[in-house]
Order: structure tokens, then C-alpha cells, then sequence
């Protein structure tokens, strides 16, 4: 189940039908990085997804897996093939006791995983199929939510793609000298989401302001985004990783939107690194 955490560790389960709303205080400021605060508690803006000022970021990437500083790491990794929509195919990978963690956070709606082993031997895997299948390992996600409310109905056309990436992957070879590879199974978040019969939203939340207002009923939840059916909104989708860094106080269902919003899919932010709801 996705949930929201707050500081202090209580969590708010995200429930479709639920109400949700609340107003931001005073400015964002700097989260911090590797669970320690930020020293100088630099304000930082409101349009990006890592509430994190240079130095942070910095340190917060360079403990990252994907900054490949890690090569010493013992621990099992996993490749996976994740799909996203039509031609929205990415190859990724991500530590096995995380179990499918790092795939609803990215809001993958179909994924299989491809094969398991050390770290390294992970990573030469996935450039390898990156160029050989010619995927990427990153999906902005701006892609990703343009395609959601036109997500084919039926489980076996949503599946296709990764069966048969799957397949060239595995004749391919090379990879599996390093690697154990997995057969194909196939899972599905398109439940877990909410997805199925998706409206196409009407604007997506740009920042949060001193004062402004976020509520509505929830809809569906995918990746790190909140589809909320708002009073006189319409369907408004929020990007969690906006709400980090700022003091929040609780709204009602009825207090609508009131923070700079897009009426198209804005990729502001894309590519930064993202905290998780899952």
C-alpha cells in the first residue's frame, strides 16, 4: 500500500475514495541528505522534485548506486524490464531485498525481472542491453504520465512489450555469464495504481506556495503522483516529491487548489532523484 511519511515517522495510508488536503507554511527549505538535516537549512524552490540544496544533492547522489560508487557492494542486485506505456520500455536495476519497491516507485505498470547478481555484473548487464535492445534506463516522467489515461484495457497488450524484450534479452546471452538469468513473470500494478478507466487530467501541480492549497478525493496513486478529483478542478495530479521540505497543516476536502498549476504535462524536475511512496 503507498503511504505518506512524515517527519517524526507517521504514515498516512493512500486509499482510493479517500479525502486529502492541506496548505503549505513559510518556505521550502533543504531536507537534508543520508537521513542527516541539512546544516544551514537553505531555502530551495518550489518547482523542483529533490528538496535539496547543491551541497546535499551532491552528497545524496554520491551514495547513490546509479552514481556507481558502490562497486565494493556484497549485496544481490536484480535486472528488470519495466514498462511504462506504449514504446515506454526501460531497463533498470535494483537491490533483490527491495524487493518490486524501486518499480512502484517509478510507477512502472508492467515489469518482469530479467536476472540477479552482483552489483557490477548488474550494471554491464544493463548497459549491454540498453544499446543491444536499444531501451533506455531512464523514462522522464512527464512520458509517463501523457500516456496513462490511454493505457490499452486488456492485460496481455499491456504485457506484449516486456514478453518480448524479455525474449531477445535471453537469446542475446553474454550477460548470463555473470548473471543468473529469471524467466519471464509478468506483474501487473495496474490495479495497485488505480489505473483502470483513468480520466486524463485537467492540470498538474507546478510548486506549492506560503498559504496555497492542495485538496480533493484521491484517485489513483502512481509512482510518486497523486490523482486527486478536486472541488472545481477537475482531475489534478501532484508529484508527492513537491510536497518535501515544506511545514503543512491539514485542509478540508472542499479548500480546492490553490498553488501554481500546468494545464499540460510539465517535465520540470524530471531526472532528479526521487524519494519513494512505496
Amino acid at each position: 500500500m503507498a503511504v505518506l511519511r512524515w517527519e517524526g515517522g507517521r504514515v498516512s495510508p493512500l486509499i482510493a475514495g479517500k479525502s486529502l488536503g492541506f496548505r503549505a507554511e513559510g518556505v521550502r527549505r533543504c531536507v537534508g541528505a543520508r537521513g542527516n538535516p541539512c546544516p544551514s537549512r537553505i531555502e530551495v524552490a518550489a518547482h523542483l522534485t529533490a528538496a535539496r540544496c547543491a551541497e546535499c544533492g551532491r552528497l545524496e547522489r554520491a551514495h547513490s548506486v546509479a552514481a556507481d560508487t558502490l562497486a565494493d557492494d556484497p549485496r544481490t542486485y536484480r535486472v528488470y524490464l519495466a514498462w511504462f506505456g506504449p514504446g515506454l520500455v526501460k531497463v533498470g536495476i535494483t537491490g533483490e531485498e527491495r524487493g518490486s519497491a524501486r518499480l512502484l516507485e517509478q510507477g512502472a505498470v508492467v515489469f518482469s525481472w530479467l536476472g540477479r547478481g552482483p552489483l557490477m555484473a548488474a550494471r554491464r548487464a544493463e548497459e549491454l542491453l540498453r544499446g543491444a535492445l536499444g531501451v533506455p534506463d531512464r523514462i522522464p516522467y512527464a512520458a509517463k504520465r501523457a500516456v496513462l489515461a490511454t493505457l490499452p484495457t486488456n492485460a496481455r497488450e499491456r504485457a506484449a512489450e516486456v514478453e518480448e524484450l524479455h525474449r531477445r534479452a535471453t537469446e542475446l546471452g553474454r550477460w548470463t555469464e555473470t548473471l543468473e538469468p529469471l524467466g519471464c513473470e509478468i506483474v501487473d500494478h495496474t490495479a495497485v495504481f488505480g489505473l483502470g478507466g483513468l480520466p486524463a487530467p485537467t492540470g498538474f501541480v507546478r510548486g506549492l506556495i506560503d498559504g496555497g492549497a492542495v485538496a480533493g478525493t484521491l484517485i489513483a496513486v502512481a509512482g510518486p503522483d497523486l490523482h486527486l478529483r478536486t472541488a472545481g478542478d477537475g482531475l489534478v495530479v501532484l508529484d508527492t516529491r513537491l510536497m518535501t521540505g515544506w511545514s503543512l497543516i491539514g485542509a478540508g476536502p472542499t479548500a480546492g487548489v490553490s498553488v501554481p498549476m500546468a494545464s499540460a504535462v510539465s517535465s520540470d524536475g524530471d531526472g532528479l532523484i526521487q524519494d519513494g511512496l512505496f
